[in-house]
């Protein structure tokens, strides 16, 4: 688990990265970006930044471009803005957490959906024999 420091700094990270991209960056290739999380590493030398873009893989494509391109300023402001010894490296990694929960909801709802129609044919279904197919012993305990 991270701790305290560690989240506030992380925390300022991903705020001094979104007003950058919001105000500062003018690239056209950036798309609508929305920086969801910031990692640090443990010795806090790296920072991985995590994003989503709204759009097509070409829109995600030319915003990886964009903030490649983007990385020193956006690691100058962090220099900046969050006062440490050694401003951490920046990486920049796509989020695909909204794509692997729509497919996990659509997954959930197809199992839902073969469950409900397993449940319907057995509703009128009959045993294919006896209703105990155990056999059991014909003396009554004598």
């Amino acid at each position: 688990m991270a701790s305290t420091g560690s989240l506030k700094v992380a925390e300022q990270i991903k705020t001094i990265t979104a007003e950058m991209l919001s105000r500062r960056i003018a690239d056209p290739r950036l798309g609508f970006v929305t920086i969801t999380e910031v990692r640090l590493s443990k010795d806090w030398q790296a920072a991985e930044i995590f994003y989503t873009v709204l759009g097509d893989d070409e829109a995600l494509a030319a915003t990886a471009e964009a903030l490649e391109a983007a990385k020193g300023q956006i690691r100058t402001a962090v220099a900046r803005g969050v006062k440490m010894r050694f401003t951490p490296t920046i990486e920049f990694t796509v989020d695909r957490l909204p794509q692997t929960s729509d497919e996990f909801e659509a997954l959930l709802a197809s199992v839902k959906a073969s469950d409900a129609d397993i449940a319907a044919k057995a509703q009128g279904a009959r045993f294919a024999g006896d209703e105990d197919p155990y056999k059991h012993d014909e003396h009554d305990g004598q």
